[in-house]
């Protein structure tokens, strides 16, 4: 597992978006009983990810407090803005 606690709770409030957003899209009346079974199958499809994620996060969290896991700070190196970095003519 490569993922990081922010990487998917990233991922699970963007699928809980689609979700709120396929939602809406049942409330219209324009619409056919065919476009809504499909919205419906494309909500379930993100319900089953939405759980997947939810699950690799609850693991990912036991195994950090357990100590079975330890998370990694990765340093950002960020060379703009740094005059130090600027070639000199």
């Amino acid at each position: 597992m490569a993922e990081t606690i922010g990487s998917i709770t990233d991922k699970i409030s963007i699928i809980q978006l689609k979700i709120f957003h396929m939602k809406e899209q049942l409330q219209r009346t324009d619409v056919t009983e065919e476009f809504k079974s499909q919205i419906n199958n494309k909500i379930s499809v993100l319900n089953e990810q939405k759980k997947d994620l939810e699950d690799e996060l609850t693991e990912l969290f036991y195994d950090v407090f357990s100590g079975k896991r330890k998370l990694k700070v990765y340093r950002q190196f960020k060379m703009y803005n740094d005059p130090s970095y600027r070639i000199k003519k």
